[in-house]
């Protein structure tokens, strides 16, 4: 038995015999169409949605570039090196988020492809409008339901790692988050740990390890990770075992990843601030410990001295009993005012606590350091006729040279010197001999 062949019937042509010009069809499209300067990122051309749908006018959008339209690509370093991969795509496709006029954002899928016309290079870009998807999709697609736990805390993005294979997924929003599209990013563990920060490796592994051992009840850790431009951001990674294999041990471990780089940076921000003491202005004890710490370490390495003295401001009860908090509060000011500037600008000068200032002074010899504290105790002496009391200050010397530098026997050593002006009548500097000679 045979069927007869049935061709389609060929669309007829318009009345004049021509058909419309691209351009025509390109204002009648459902999808934005963006011509783009590759060098620039600069938007050259744009059909008729492409405007429209952000809220702008043709005029507008002429006026933007990919950077400023696209909320994530950052920078012209980022965007050449993405022109790059573009140049050497067939297709190019990238998921990303563009800004409408109003503030809020449009979910998109951008297909981009290159071309030369009339000896110039151009990108073609069509961006498709993925809000109304989006919408009504809340799931991940074919993401098995163990994702789910994970999803109802995920903001910015989800990994899924298949212990046994070595595979782990990446969600988009995870790629986006750190810059790339969605069809890049290996789906192997390397990809992750090759970003995390080197100084934060070793504790994340660790944490990783104690958890698939059953040490910890979940993945829980706070690090730095490499987004595309080579900048860090600072992330929440948090997760869990989800599944075992027959043997007992994991088989699959999901979880999620949210940006807290803002957060973090507040945090940084407010432990700056908590590093000095807020009467004085002077770094505080904490701050002078990891001073004292740094420069240990370098005049060890350099085999130099280090001179510390604590000075500790005499009879400074009897100010507040006498003449009140606020007065003590000034002495406690001005004192710090003339140690900071009667030392050398390499020096720290740190409140150490209640009436008690701290030295540091990185190359500077015990027989040298003895002098400064000297200096230190005449100026204050010197600078003090405005107050309506004298004021004077007992110091304690000590100070060693490279590998003979104890941090905790130099703070001793002059602690102890200290208690000895002290003893010996107030306003005066006493030094220690240094606990052990250098080599």
């Amino acid at each position: 038995m045979s069927f007869p062949s049935v061709m389609p019937e060929r669309a007829p042509l318009p009345p004049n015999g021509t058909l419309p010009d691209t351009l025509t069809l390109f204002e009648h499209l459902a999808d934005a169409v963006y011509l783009i300067d590759p060098d620039t990122s600069n938007i050259v051309w744009a059909n008729r949605i492409a405007w429209e749908c952000l809220g702008l006018t043709r005029e507008d959008i002429l006026n933007h570039s990919v950077l400023s339209l696209q909320k994530d690509i950052h920078g012209l370093p980022q965007w050449s090196e993405i022109a790059g991969i573009i140049r050497a795509s067939d297709c190019y496709r990238f998921l990303g988020r563009h800004r409408h006029r109003d503030g809020h954002e449009i979910e998109v899928e951008v297909l981009t492809t290159s071309f030369e016309h009339a000896g110039r290079p151009y990108f073609l870009s069509v961006a498709h409008n993925l809000s109304r998807q989006l919408a009504q999709q809340q799931d991940l697609e074919d993401r098995e339901k163990q994702l789910w736990f994970a999803l109802n805390e995920a903001t910015d993005g989800l990994w899924d790692w298949e212990v046994a294979t070595g595979k782990l997924y990446f969600s988009p929003q995870l790629k986006r988050m750190l810059g790339y599209g969605p069809d890049e990013m290996a789906p192997v563990l390397d990809t992750w740990k090759l970003n995390v920060h080197p100084d934060d490796v070793a504790d994340v592994l660790g944490v990783l390890s104690e958890h698939m051992q059953g040490k910890r009840a979940r993945f829980d850790v706070i690090y730095r990770l490499r987004n595309r431009n080579g900048h860090y951001l600072w992330v929440h990674d948090r997760g869990r075992v989800c599944a075992f294999g027959p043997d007992g041990e994991p088989a699959r471990v999901v979880g999620m990843v949210q940006d807290i780089s803002d957060r973090k940076q507040l945090e940084l921000q407010l432990q700056e601030l908590a590093s000095f003491d807020p009467l004085t202005g002077l770094p505080n004890r904490r701050e002078a410990n990891a001073f004292l710490d740094t420069q240990a370490q370098f005049c060890r390495r350099m085999d130099l001295p280090l001179g510390i003295a604590f000075l500790d401001i005499d009879h400074f009860k009897q100010i507040n009993d006498l003449h009140g908090h606020l007065t003590g509060d000034q002495v406690l000011r001005q004192v710090g005012v003339v140690i900071k500037n009667t030392v050398r600008g390499s020096d720290m000068v740190c409140r150490w606590g209640g009436e008690e200032f701290l030295i540091l002074a990185p190359n500077t010899a015990l027989q040298d350091m003895h002098r400064v504290a000297e200096k230190v105790r005449q100026a204050v002496v010197d600078a003090t006729p405005g107050l309506p009391m004298s004021i004077t200050l007992s110091a304690g010397v000590s100070a060693a040279q490279g590998r003979a530098i104890d941090i905790r026997a130099l703070i001793s050593e002059a602690d102890s010197a200290l208690y000895k002006a002290k003893s010996e009548g107030r306003n005066r500097v006493e030094s220690a001999l240094p606990a052990c000679q250098p080599d």
